[in-house]
């Protein structure tokens, strides 16, 4: 056996195991971010990111607490409760987010980078933002509400992101009782704009439509049905090749994204993805019982 013919079986494995690296690697990254927007440019003013990191933030502010203990511990449960809904994967790449953010905001100071506070908030919600949209284009999250929000859609139906934005609003508006409503509004223009920057970066609504095109049909439905969504399969035909293929469809939420187009890659690479945005579903969008 020559040295090419062995190459195939040396590089399949390397890669296989690289992708994981890079996965984690990408979710370090993000943890980097959360936790310098939050020391640099958030915290140091007194402002909130919203989510967990708010309440943890408020803890801090008024008890005088380490903010990034308090926040490793308000995200135990969660994780612990994401370990038994959700996907293994997802809550492996939420819990080290978790961690990595607990020990960069350990490393990174506590500095004021700027004494405007209106550029604290636009700067701390757009490095925060870029954090959290990695790590859910990763295919996990930076810990908090965004476990809560996955738990969620992916058992209910239910308008998770304006459930997230109230519960936003609370943490805000208790540091407007607590602290200062002048705080409190500074707070509101980082969320909004963290929350404009994180569509910007992975998808912008709740839920999404995936169209699927593929000559591999049988394997593709048995890998999707996993997800446990619907699928609607139609036979297809290249406008230029005219050979046949498949279109399957789908209708996901943006927290299972990741894992759908992971899946399809994995199942056939020459498959052709689409995403749209679904502004609005009628009818059923229950998951088939297992």
């Amino acid at each position: 056996m020559n040295r090419n013919s062995v190459a195939p079986f040396i590089n399949k494995p390397l890669k296989a195991s690289l992708k994981p690296m890079q996965e984690v690697g990408v979710i370090l990254l993000s943890a980097l971010l959360v936790a310098a927007g939050l020391n640099l440019f958030l915290i140091p003013h007194q402002l909130l990111s919203g989510g967990v990191t708010g309440v943890a933030s408020i803890i801090g502010y008024i008890t005088g607490w380490n903010i990034s203990y308090v926040f490793f511990v308000l995200n135990i449960p969660l994780i612990v409760w994401g370990w038994k809904s959700v996907g293994r994967r997802y809550i492996v790449l939420s819990c080290i987010s978790v961690i990595g953010t607990t020990w960069f905001m350990e490393l990174i100071p506590v500095i004021q980078i700027t004494k405007d506070p209106i550029l604290a908030a636009v700067f701390g919600g757009i490095i925060s933002a870029a954090g959290i949209g990695f790590s859910l284009r990763a295919g996990g999250s930076t810990g908090g509400f965004d476990i809560l929000g996955s738990i969620v859609t992916r058992t209910r139906d239910v308008p998770m992101g304006n459930i997230l934005f109230l519960m936003n609003g609370a943490v805000i508006l208790a540091l407007g009782f607590f602290q200062s409503w002048d705080l409190a509004l500074y707070s509101m223009l980082s969320t909004f704009v963290k929350g404009k920057v994180v569509d910007m970066i992975h998808v912008g609504h709740i839920k999404v439509t995936c169209f699927i095109i593929t000559k591999h049909k049988d394997q593709m439905l048995c890998q999707l049905r996993k997800l446990h969504h619907g699928i609607t399969c139609i036979h297809s035909e290249g406008g230029y090749s005219e050979q046949e293929n498949y279109t399957l469809m789908t209708v996901t939420t943006r927290y299972e994204l990741a894992s759908v187009r992971k899946t399809v890659l994995q199942t056939d690479p020459q498959a052709f993805m689409n995403v749209v945005q679904s502004t609005e579903i009628v009818g059923r969008f229950a998951r088939p019982k297992p």
